[in-house]
C-alpha cells in the first residue's frame, strides 16, 4: 500500500469514527429528554452540550485522537465548550480530505458554536461569582475568621489586597456575627469603590466523633533548655487563689490553704509531683492575690499536690493545688485494634487491658449521627479525622457497629473528639438540607448573594434547596454545589443537570473530604474530570480546600501547594481558607494567577512571546565566546 493509499484509509477510517461520535451525541438527547426539558431556559443550550460531552466520553477515543492528530486536525481534547461543534468541524474537514461533498448538517435545536461556549461559560461566571478583577480572570474567595466581624480594617484590607467574594461558613459562629461580617463588607465596600459577592455556606449534616471522656486536670511547667540540653531560661509558674483570665506568659496554679497570706520574696515552695520526683521553686515575686516564682526543673501537678513554703529550712505555710479543669484525652489508635462506634451521647474511652496485656475492653466513640447506624453495612470503608485513621466496618447493630483499625498515620494515631467521619462506601439516607439549614437560610437569603450546599449527594438535595429557595422568594439567589463526597462525584452528571434547573449555579470542588474518601491517588484525576463536566455545562468552578495551607498558617508555602495553586486558573474562582497570614496568602495568590493567566487558558496552553527563548551570543561561556571571555 502507497502512502496516499494508507493516508487515504486512515482519512475514511477517521471520518466513519468522527460521524459514530456525532450520532452518538445527537441520539443521548432523546435518552436524556425528561432531564433536558426540566432545565431553566438560560441553561437549555448549555444542558445539550453536556449531554453531548457525555456521549462522546461513554467511548475510549485515545487511538481516534492520536490519528487526528496524525492528519494534523483537532484532537477533540478541548471539546468541552462545544462538543457538536468541535465534532462537526472535524467531520467537515474530514468530508474534504475525502473529497466528498460535506453535508448540510441541519439540527432542531442550534448546537453552541465555537465561540459562544467560552462566552456562555464567562455569562455565567460573571452572573453567580460577580465581575472580573481589572488584572486577573480568576476571582478570588476568602473564608472569614471570627475576628472579621469586629476588625473593620481586616476586611477593607482583605478587600483591598483583591479579595472578590467574602465566604462566610455558617457551621460557625452565629448570625448575629455573620451579618456584623456582612456590615463591615458594605462599608469597606463604599469606602474603597469595590464591590464584593458574599457566599454563605450551609453547614449541612456532619458526620462527627462525639466527646471524649476527659482526665484529671494536670498542669505542666518546664524550663527554657538550648539544643545541648542547658537550661537558659527558668519556668515561671504564678500561684493565686483564683485562676484570672488575664493572659501570663508562664503558668499559673490555683492553691487552697494560706500560701498567699504567708509567702514572702525569697521563699521556696517545695513539692513532690504527680510522677512523685521532688521539685523547688523559688519565690521572686508577692502581690495580695498572687506570687510569681521560677524553677529550673520540669515537674507535672495535679489537683490536691501538696505546696509547702519554706524560709531559712522552716516550713512557714503549707497549701494543696486547687481545683484544675480536666485534660482533654485523645484514643490512640493501631492497626490491627478495634474502634466500636456507638450511638448515644456517651463519652469515648480508650481501650482497657488486664495486668497480661490481654484487651478487656475495646476503645470505644460516638458517633453525631444516628442516622449512620441505619446505613452503613459490614465491610464497608470508614476514615476518621481528614483520614489519619482508617478502617473496615464489622459487626453491626442498631445500636453500634465495630471497625476494624486498618491505618493510623505514623503507625499510632489519636483520635479525639468533634473529628470529621468519613464513610464513602456507605448511602448515608441524610437530608442535605436540615433544620438547622433553614434556619440559616433566613439569614443567607437577606444578606448573601449565593449560598453554597453542603454534603450534596443527589439530585432531590437540590430539588430541596430550590423549593426552600422559593419559600423565601430568593430565587435570585446564586447556588453552589460542594462536591465533597464519592456519591456527589459519581453523580456529578446528574446534579449538573438538577441544579440547572436554576438559571444561577456554580460547583465547589471541595478536595479536603474528596480526597479523604476517594483516596489521595485519585484526587488529581478526579478534580479534573470535574473542570471538564462543569466546563461541558458551562458552569463556573471554584476551586477550594488547602489552596496555599501553609502559606496562611505558617508564612511559607510549600513547593507543592505553588504549584497546585497555579492549578486554580483553570477554575473561575479560587478560595482561600483563614489564617494568621491570609493577607500575604492573598497577595501571594493574585500574583500566581495573573502570571499563570498568560500562561494557561482551561486545557489550552497559551503562548505569548517567553524572554528565556532569546539566547545572548556567547552566554554559556563555551563554544562560539571570545578567548578573552574565558580566560580565569
Amino acid at each position: 500500500m502507497t502512502d496516499e493509499q494508507s493516508r487515504n484509509a486512515l482519512v475514511r477510517r477517521v471520518g466513519l469514527a468522527v460521524e459514530r461520535l456525532r450520532e452518538d451525541a445527537m441520539a443521548i438527547e432523546d435518552e436524556l429528554d425528561d432531564r433536558l426539558r426540566l432545565v431553566a431556559p438560560e441553561c437549555a443550550a448549555s444542558a445539550r452540550n453536556l449531554a453531548h460531552y457525555l456521549a462522546v466520553r461513554r467511548v475510549d477515543i485515545r487511538i481516534l485522537q492520536r490519528e487526528l492528530g496524525r492528519l494534523g486536525l483537532s484532537s477533540l481534547g478541548r471539546m468541552e465548550a462545544h462538543v457538536m461543534a468541535s465534532l462537526d468541524n472535524v467531520a467537515d474537514v474530514l468530508c474534504l480530505l475525502r473529497k466528498s461533498a460535506v453535508p448540510d448538517r441541519v439540527q432542531a435545536v442550534r448546537p453552541i458554536r465555537f465561540h459562544e461556549g467560552d462566552q456562555v461559560l464567562a455569562r455565567h461566571a460573571h452572573a453567580i461569582l460577580g465581575p472580573l478583577h481589572s488584572d486577573r480572570k480568576t476571582r478570588i474567595m476568602v473564608t472569614m475568621p471570627s475576628e472579621a466581624a469586629a476588625d473593620p480594617s481586616f476586611v477593607s484590607n482583605l478587600l483591598a489586597q483583591g479579595m472578590d467574594i467574602m465566604r462566610i461558613n455558617c457551621a460557625h459562629d452565629s448570625a448575629d456575627v455573620w451579618g456584623r461580617m456582612v456590615d463591615q463588607l458594605r462599608q469597606a465596600e463604599r469606602k474603597l469603590g469595590r464591590s464584593c459577592k458574599v457566599c454563605c455556606d450551609l453547614a449541612g449534616p456532619k458526620l462527627r466523633t462525639g466527646a471524649v471522656e476527659s482526665s484529671p486536670g494536670v498542669v505542666k511547667w518546664r524550663p527554657q533548655r538550648n539544643a545541648l540540653g542547658q537550661t537558659i531560661a527558668p519556668a515561671l509558674v504564678r500561684f493565686v487563689n483564683e485562676v484570672p483570665d488575664d493572659a501570663f506568659a508562664g503558668t499559673t496554679v490555683p492553691v487552697q490553704g494560706k500560701l498567699l497570706a504567708r509567702v514572702r520574696g525569697g521563699d521556696f515552695i517545695a513539692l513532690h509531683d504527680a510522677r512523685g520526683r521532688a521539685r523547688t521553686l523559688e519565690v521572686i515575686a508577692v502581690s495580695a492575690d498572687a506570687c510569681l516564682c521560677q524553677g529550673v526543673r520540669t515537674a507535672y501537678v495535679v489537683e490536691g499536690t501538696r505546696l509547702s513554703v519554706r524560709r531559712k529550712a522552716r516550713t512557714v505555710a503549707k497549701a494543696t493545688v486547687g481545683p484544675l479543669p480536666p485534660t482533654p484525652q485523645a484514643l490512640l489508635l493501631k492497626p490491627g485494634e478495634v474502634l466500636e462506634v456507638v450511638r448515644g451521647e456517651i463519652l469515648g474511652r480508650p481501650a482497657t487491658y488486664d495486668d497480661d496485656g490481654k484487651l478487656l475492653e475495646a476503645a470505644c466513640i460516638a458517633c453525631s449521627l444516628d442516622e449512620a447506624f441505619i446505613s452503613v453495612r459490614e465491610g464497608e470503608r470508614i476514615f476518621f479525622d481528614d483520614g489519619k485513621i482508617a478502617g473496615k466496618i464489622r459487626r453491626v447493630t442498631p445500636e453500634r457497629f465495630s471497625v476494624d483499625v486498618t491505618y493510623a498515620a505514623g503507625g499510632a494515631a489519636k483520635l479525639q473528639g468533634e473529628k470529621g467521619i468519613n464513610l464513602p462506601d456507605t448511602d448515608l439516607k441524610l437530608l442535605a438540607l436540615g433544620a438547622n439549614d433553614l434556619a440559616d437560610l433566613a439569614f443567607v437569603v437577606r444578606h448573601a448573594d449565593m449560598v453554597a450546599m453542603s454534603f450534596v449527594q443527589r439530585p432531590q438535595d437540590i430539588e430541596d434547596l430550590l423549593l426552600a429557595l422559593d419559600r423565601f422568594d430568593a430565587n435570585h439567589l446564586g447556588m453552589v454545589l460542594k462536591i465533597e463526597t464519592t456519591k456527589a462525584f459519581s453523580r456529578l452528571p446528574s446534579l449538573l443537570f438538577a441544579a440547572m434547573r436554576h438559571p444561577n449555579v456554580a460547583v465547589m470542588v471541595a478536595r479536603g473530604d474528596l480526597g479523604v474518601e476517594l483516596g489521595f491517588e485519585r484526587l488529581s484525576e478526579v478534580q479534573e474530570e470535574i473542570l471538564w463536566l462543569c466546563e461541558a455545562a458551562h458552569v463556573p468552578v471554584i476551586w477550594a480546600t488547602q489552596v496555599l495551607e501553609s502559606l496562611a498558617k505558617g508564612g511559607m508555602p510549600s513547593r507543592a501547594e505553588v504549584t497546585d495553586a497555579a492549578m486554580g486558573t483553570r477554575a473561575e474562582c479560587v478560595m482561600l481558607n483563614k489564617g494568621p497570614y491570609i493577607m500575604q496568602t492573598l497577595r501571594f495568590l493574585c500574583d500566581v494567577l495573573k502570571r499563570m493567566e498568560m500562561h494557561h487558558e482551561k486545557k489550552t496552553a497559551m503562548l505569548r512571546r517567553l524572554s528565556i527563548s532569546e539566547i545572548a551570543p556567547g552566554e554559556d561561556g563555551a563554544r562560539g565566546a571570545r578567548p578573552e571571555t574565558c580566560r580565569g
